[in-house]
């Protein structure tokens, strides 16, 4: 009688944290995540230039094969994607901007050097590294549209 009313208790447990595990995993597709960032430009070889050959991002297939789009990886999950078609350049905040980490800041710092890309720190000193109270050290530049683009050594 008592293994009876063990195995009873068992498969009730085992029922109630299937039912707790299937509506985590039902809440959990409810939360968004991010897919891609869409960034649109006056001149898509420039930027795709740019992205792939400073930044060293790579590109992924894209459906529309229209030469309007690149589009790549960033991340384990997201996308960015660069889409021609502004008419001119625009003015952006640097509060508005986009966040790559990198390994080492002083290497970026040197792919920059070689193409003669200006960066700055936070308060807006040319050439000069923020070094955050965490630790972690920042650079902001632009891309060929004026949007700003931050590049920190984070590790998390």
């Amino acid at each position: 009688m008592k293994k009876i009313i063990g195995i009873l208790l068992m498969v009730t447990f085992l029922v109630n944290m299937n039912g707790i595990l299937r509506a985590q995993t039902a809440t959990s597709k409810l939360k968004p995540i991010l897919n891609h960032i869409a960034v649109y430009v006056v001149d898509l070889k420039i930027s795709t230039n740019f992205y792939q050959n400073i930044l060293q991002l790579d590109t992924i297939p894209e459906p529309f094969h229209d030469g309007r789009h690149t589009w790549f990886a960033i991340g384990s999950v997201g996308h960015l994607h660069i889409i021609q078609g502004a008419k001119e350049f625009t003015p952006h905040d640097k509060n508005n901007h986009l966040c790559f980490s990198v390994g080492l800041i002083t290497d970026f710092i040197k792919i920059l050097n070689q193409h003669s890309i200006r960066y700055e720190d936070w308060a807006g000193e040319k050439m000069k590294v923020t070094n955050r109270v965490d630790g972690v050290h920042q650079i902001y530049l632009k891309d060929p549209d004026g949007y700003w683009l931050e590049i920190n050594d984070a590790k998390d």
